[in-house]
């Protein structure tokens, strides 16, 4: 797998990100309460404090939990959260590895329908149903995973225009993203009265 991503905008991180199917599920699990960028680096920021090329989820699984905290502390921290969300990412570690032998790409390659595809991600820790619904839409979007009904298993975030972080392909794409999360909170504040 290498896909050309720019959801880091930074080069080698998003250059991990297209080659490390963990590197790219890691950022995914980031992508809460910080910049889609601050997240999405992440990974290469940890990779690089393990002293590895990627992200390999054995490895991450095994890092003593006061190490991982520090690594995911930095300075820079990867996470606004380094504690709890170095927990997660270890959770996250320990199922690739148990459930699919380290291989983060099994957990999509042999799907066949999208509602499998989400069912898989949704059950990975520190997933929930938005988290999974977008990632599905990342990979069908931007990695040409598309089993069957994989549309209609990401819900709005298949659709096409610029409603999350699989419709960032660029700046200009960036800017829009952002724009329609900004109006949709607009309109759930206007609704709130």
């Amino acid at each position: 797998m290498t896909l050309r991503i720019r959801l880091a905008q930074q080069e080698t991180a998003d250059e991990l990100l297209g080659r490390d199917p963990f590197a790219l599920l890691t950022g995914m699990l980031l992508d809460q309460q910080v910049p889609m960028e601050k997240a999405f680096a992440g990974p290469r920021l940890i990779a690089d404090r393990l002293g590895t090329d990627g992200l390999d989820p054995e490895r991450v699984s095994a890092t003593d939990p006061e190490r991982f905290t520090e690594i995911m502390s930095g300075p820079p921290a990867v996470h606004r959260y380094p504690k709890s969300m170095g927990a997660r990412v270890q959770d996250l570690a320990r199922a690739v590895v148990e459930e699919y032998e380290g291989d983060a790409a099994a957990i999509w390659r042999d799907v066949t329908t999208g509602t499998e595809l989400y069912q898989r991600l949704n059950a990975l820790p520190g997933f929930g149903p938005q988290k999974a619904k977008i990632f599905v839409a990342l990979l069908g979007k931007q990695a040409a995973v598309r089993p069957e009904g994989w549309r209609k298993a990401a819900g709005d975030y298949g659709l096409e225009g610029f409603r999350s972080v699989a419709d960032v392909t660029d700046d200009d794409s960036l800017l829009k993203v952002r724009d329609h999360k900004k109006s949709v909170k607009a309109a759930a504040k206007a609704a709130r009265g």
